[in-house]
């Protein structure tokens, strides 16, 4: 699947790269806002520069392109991701440029990453209950659909996810969830009052790629995210996108003619 093959099967598109630190970053003014200048210097259309109360400091598109590039510094991880890229070209060279600046302006070294994390991440819109259409789409010929047959009997809490180890070492895993933004929110076990209507919101699709260091080896960055690429667009075109992606769009559209 190509990038065009995603954003037309889906209403919103992002691609995000994590990089988990076990140490805490830099927190001085002079090495945050260089490490953002030396972005900025690559992408000026980043120009929206902010800081959160957590703590995370946030660089981001000031400008509406069609898509939305930003680049987060928390205090034990730095992300980056385009919402609707153009092409995955695009993306990677961003990600490439944070992968290559942050050992030396925010001195992370191979000893100091536990993971990091390539995620795919799709929104469907949908006006429905979000957690019928997953439970339909996906669970229709399981073990979950027996209680379809019961009066009344509808899912209202469904957000199926999954972690795989992809290598006998473990320290290469794919995580896949759906979410549905119109489950109840349970307290106690009784339906709370603040229930999420999620009108105008999404069903979610996220695939995330993660690789931690392998005992003994020294773990180069640039060279795993490479690898995590072509691992994660393999899945997604032989695994995610028939058996996930398109059995959601088709459930949906279905809903919609009804």
């Amino acid at each position: 699947m190509t990038i065009n093959s995603y954003s037309s099967l889906c209403d919103d598109f992002c691609l995000d790269m994590y990089i988990n630190t076990r140490l805490d970053l830099p927190t001085s003014r002079d090495t945050i806002l260089t490490f953002f200048e030396r972005i900025q210097k690559q992408f000026p259309l980043m120009s929206h520069f902010y800081r959160c109360e957590t703590n995370t400091y946030c660089l981001e598109d000031n400008y509406d392109t069609g898509q939305e590039r930003w680049i987060t510094l928390e205090p034990n991880r730095v992300g980056s991701g385009v919402v609707n890229p153009l092409n995955l070209q695009d993306v990677f060279q961003q990600d490439k440029l944070v992968l290559e600046l942050v050992p030396y302006m925010l001195g992370i070294s191979h000893l100091d990453v536990d993971s990091l994390d390539l995620t795919f991440a799709m929104d469907f819109d949908y006006t429905g209950s979000h957690d019928e259409v997953i439970a339909e789409a996906l669970f229709g010929s399981s073990a979950f659909n027996c209680f379809s047959d019961l009066p009344s009997a509808k899912p209202i809490s469904f957000t199926p996810s999954m972690i795989l180890a992809l290598s006998e070492d473990e320290c290469t895993q794919a995580r896949i969830s759906i979410e549905s933004k119109t489950s109840p929110d349970f307290i106690g076990g009784y339906e709370s009052k603040n229930k999420k209507q999620g009108i105008d919101d999404a069903i979610s699709l996220c695939f995330t790629v993660r690789q931690y260091p392998q005992p003994g080896v020294r773990f180069d960055m640039l060279k795993s995210f490479e690898y995590q690429c072509r691992l994660a667009e393999e899945l997604i075109a032989e695994k995610i996108g028939p058996n996930f992606i398109l059995p959601l769009t088709e459930k949906i559209a279905q809903k919609r003619l009804i």
